[in-house]
């Protein structure tokens, strides 16, 4: 499993049954996902104090195109790499979406049931 973080707006215009296209995709190439145990370092870095965000469990398998784990940028200095998904994410793929607000202190808490797999 891999993990998205976007906002609400952001999943809603991806329509049942088609894909998801971050703007990171245009941007960069491709979109940035994380892993259980890394979540947390983009979502404090780039989304502090954001309530508006959600949290998508993305199953690699169900992916049609290339996911590739890299650096970040810049690069994390324990080498942690990060999963890129190198195109727009099947609707399929996503098999649980999550709130994932800001808590008071600025952490965000993965949900229960990402955290206990």
């Amino acid at each position: 499993m891999i993990l998205h973080i976007c906002a609400w707006a952001d999943w809603a215009e991806a329509a049942e049954g088609g894909e998801y296209r971050a703007a990171s995709l245009d941007e960069v190439g491709f979109i940035h996902c994380s892993d259980p145990g890394t979540a947390h370092l983009p979502a404090v870095a780039l989304f502090p104090g954001r309530e508006d965000l959600l949290l998508l469990e993305i199953d690699p398998a169900e992916l049609d195109v290339p996911l590739r784990w890299e650096e970040g940028d810049p690069p994390h200095p324990a080498g942690v790499r990060f999963p890129h998904v190198y195109g727009p994410i099947p609707h399929r793929a996503v098999v649980a979406v999550h709130p994932f607000p800001a808590g008071q202190d600025g952490s965000f808490p993965l949900p229960a049931s990402v955290a206990n797999r």
